[in-house]
């Protein structure tokens, strides 16, 4: 084990211990988590946004109806996805996770197909 490894595991242990043994560490962890959740979905929008400016002449050449299911799609998934811890705790709420998120994907790769067709 290299030395960089060795302080690296420090590190976690040490961290896991102010977690485990400090009063309100619990609470900072939560804080510490949703501050990361946070800079997850802002680069997942910047990157988004990236994505949109790049292929925007690609996806206006869509046309309405295409380019119309294709937001959809990507809507309806955004919001099963958020939503999967309320829906996963019922048998139907499973069942729908599961039509909604397929439908979605199906849907995308529809739109993507076509667009390759031509």
């Amino acid at each position: 084990m290299t030395t960089s490894t060795g302080r690296n595991i420090v590190i976690i242990v040490v961290l896991a211990a102010v977690v485990a043994i400090v009063p309100g560490g619990g609470l900072g962890a939560h804080v510490v988590l949703e501050a990361v959740s946070l800079a997850f979905l802002a680069a997942v929008a910047w990157v988004a946004s990236l994505l949109y400016r790049e292929y925007r002449g690609s996806l206006y050449l869509l046309g309405d109806r295409r380019r119309a299911l294709l937001y959809g799609a990507i809507a309806v998934l955004a919001v099963t996805v958020t939503a999967t811890s309320r829906l996963w705790h019922s048998p139907g709420g499973s069942v729908a996770w599961l039509v909604l998120v397929g439908v979605s994907v199906y849907a995308v790769c529809a739109v993507v197909w076509a667009a390759r067709r031509y």
